[in-house]
Order: C-alpha cells, then sequence, then structure tokens
C-alpha cells in the first residue's frame, strides 16, 4: 500500500455563521463547530484512506476565543499521522476579517478516524508522509498522543509506552 502526504488529505470548507448557529451572546455554540470540524476531518481521514470512516475520538478541541455571528470561518484539516486502521486529523479554525481579510486561527481540535470495510471491521490504511515542519512536528506528537490515550483507556501499560518515556524520562 502506497504511502501519501499530508498535503494530499487537505480539506477545506467555508461557513458564515448565522442567526441559528448562535447562543444567546451571539457566538457560535461549540457543539455546531465540533460538528463543522468533525465533518470537514472525516473527509480529510476519507481523503487518506478511501474508505468509509468513522469518527473513533475527539482527542482535543480548543476554543481559543468565541466566533462572532456573521464570521467568516475557514476549517483546515489534514491528517497528521496513520496508524494500522486509524488517523489522526488536525483541524485549524481560521476567522476572517470582514475589511482586509485576513485570518486569524481562533480555535483547533485533534479527531482520530477508523476506516472500516463494508462490514465495519477496520481495515488497514496508507502510511502517511509528513513534509512541512509543522506536518513533521504533528506526525511525531501523534503517537505520544496515542500512547497516552491508550494509558488513559487502560488499553497499554504506562512501562510500554515508548514515546512517552522518551519524552518525560529521556529514555
Amino acid at each position: 500500500m502506497k504511502g501519501k502526504t499530508a498535503q494530499a488529505t487537505l480539506a477545506i470548507t467555508t461557513k458564515i455563521v448565522l442567526p441559528n448557529d448562535t447562543n444567546t451572546l451571539g457566538h457560535l455554540f461549540g457543539g455546531e463547530l465540533l460538528a463543522w470540524m468533525d465533518m470537514i476531518s472525516s473527509v480529510s481521514a476519507h481523503r487518506h484512506s478511501k474508505r468509509v470512516v468513522v469518527t473513533a475520538s475527539v482527542n482535543n478541541v480548543s476554543f481559543q476565543q468565541p466566533i462572532k455571528h456573521a464570521s467568516i470561518v475557514t476549517l483546515e484539516a489534514k491528517v497528521s499521522r496513520a496508524f494500522n486502521s486509524s488517523m489522526e486529523v488536525f483541524v485549524d479554525v481560521f476567522v476572517e476579517d470582514h475589511v482586509s481579510g485576513t485570518r486569524e486561527k481562533c480555535n483547533e481540535a485533534i479527531y482520530t478516524f477508523v476506516a472500516v470495510d463494508q462490514n465495519g471491521g477496520p481495515i488497514q490504511v496508507p502510511e502517511l508522509i509528513p513534509e512541512t515542519e509543522e506536518e513533521k512536528a504533528r506526525y511525531e506528537g501523534a503517537l505520544r498522543r496515542k500512547q497516552l490515550s491508550l494509558i488513559l483507556a487502560g488499553k497499554m501499560k504506562p512501562s510500554d509506552a515508548t514515546e512517552l518515556k522518551k519524552l518525560f524520562l529521556g529514555e
């Protein structure tokens, strides 16, 4: 199975925050943003695997600043690492200034998807080939994040977490 670059998995969508997307403060509902991020990250995971994908987890969400009503919001998703059947996907969220057109990053998230076959069982995905410095940094961090997640779920012993040991103990 031939590997794919992270760039090949890039998925982008742009939305405008409408009144029905907002809370009583006039800010985008967090749940609405989560749904948008889930949707675009699933497209990215599909582009990598060319398979049906299912959301396995939302590993991290950072609501750094509120998104106001009528904002133009762009979401960019890219697979950061592929494992056996799972893929970690980073989503970066930007708000566009109405006058200048400049974009400011306001939120990010990390999702995990699993590629499945016609029976719903996990299926192998291609390896990911990071190219840019950011892609390489996210790729390297993905194994640490996966090991931490497995430890917290009771599926891995801390003593087996090789990448975390390197990070914390210098082993």
